[in-house]
């Protein structure tokens, strides 16, 4: 695997071309790939840190980091994708590992909250995540609510 490079930025620190490329990722995944019309510009991005994964000029993964109650009581992690063009190569796992670091380094070792689409449940788990609602449709893609406990 070439070297990745993982970087994180507030909304108004990001450049026009990592926002394009972050939107474009998203875009191709949560929208063509998945084939789910939904509005994913829900301003939440502003007050959100963005986390990117960097293979050279190809922007392989991304999360966004929202403050706790924008989209949960604590903190979250959301719109975790990766590129079709490095799937199956662990970025996956290394991007949510750096995403949970930064999480806690923006706002203190927390409970961490996650709305993860059902079928990544086993992915979710294997990072210390609980189930902890049932099934629920959102956008037509079924989910669930996670949340990493915090350890000492």
């Amino acid at each position: 695997m070439q070297e990745l490079t993982f970087i994180h930025k507030s909304f108004t620190e990001l450049t026009p071309y990592e926002l394009y490329a972050i939107l474009q990722l998203r875009s191709e995944v949560f929208v063509v790939e998945q084939n789910c019309v939904f509005l994913d510009a829900d301003d939440k991005d502003q007050v959100s840190i963005h986390v990117m994964c960097w293979q050279n000029e190809l922007l392989a993964g991304y999360t966004r980091l929202v403050p706790a109650g924008i989209a949960y009581e604590d903190p979250s992690i959301g719109r975790v994708v990766t590129s079709p063009k490095v799937r199956h190569a662990g970025i996956g796992k290394l991007l949510m590992n750096y995403s949970i670091r930064t999480t806690y380094d923006a706002w203190g070792k927390t409970t961490i909250t996650i709305g993860a689409q059902f079928y990544l449940r086993n992915f979710y788990t294997s990072l210390g995540f609980q189930q902890c609602s049932d099934i629920y449709l959102e956008d037509g893609i079924q989910h669930i609510k996670m949340f990493l406990p915090v350890i000492n």
